[in-house]
């Protein structure tokens, strides 16, 4: 895709810090991280979300995330995966891209999760249920 950054960044068109680079998988320390080592693993199949892709896709994909991340987590405390689909969710470039975020004991981020909501448990039987359907398929 001629206007993706991340597609011009897999090309070489514009230069950034590479981590790894395969037949199917490019990485690149995030431009703007939110911790040192902030690393994106992204295909270099231009596809925009997750479920777009194939599992073979995926599977290579996945392949690289798992080396990556042992080196993070010989370089840092823990780690963040975060994995954003569509502009509401927080993705902000319209390519599938894994973020592998080092953790480091006092970094000031908090780790957990806030629940906002209150699902009940009929709004979640009826989620399960459409979702199965969805699965079937």
């Amino acid at each position: 895709m001629t206007d993706c950054i991340f597609c011009k960044l897999i090309s070489g068109k514009i230069p950034c810090n590479v981590i790894y680079e395969d037949k199917h998988a490019f990485a690149f320390l995030d431009a703007e991280p939110l911790n040192l080592g902030h690393t994106l693993v992204v295909p270099k199949k231009h596809v925009e979300t997750i479920d777009k892709m194939s599992s073979v896709d995926l599977a290579n994909l996945s392949k690289a995330i798992v080396k990556i991340s042992k080196g993070i987590s010989k370089l840092s405390d823990g780690m963040n995966i975060l994995q954003n689909n569509k502009k509401v969710a927080g993705q902000l470039v319209p390519h599938v891209h894994f973020h592998l975020v080092p953790r480091y004991n006092g970094d000031g981020h908090d780790p957990e999760w806030k629940r906002k909501h209150n699902i009940t448990a009929e709004q979640s039987e009826g989620f399960m249920k459409k979702i199965k359907s969805f699965l079937k398929q």
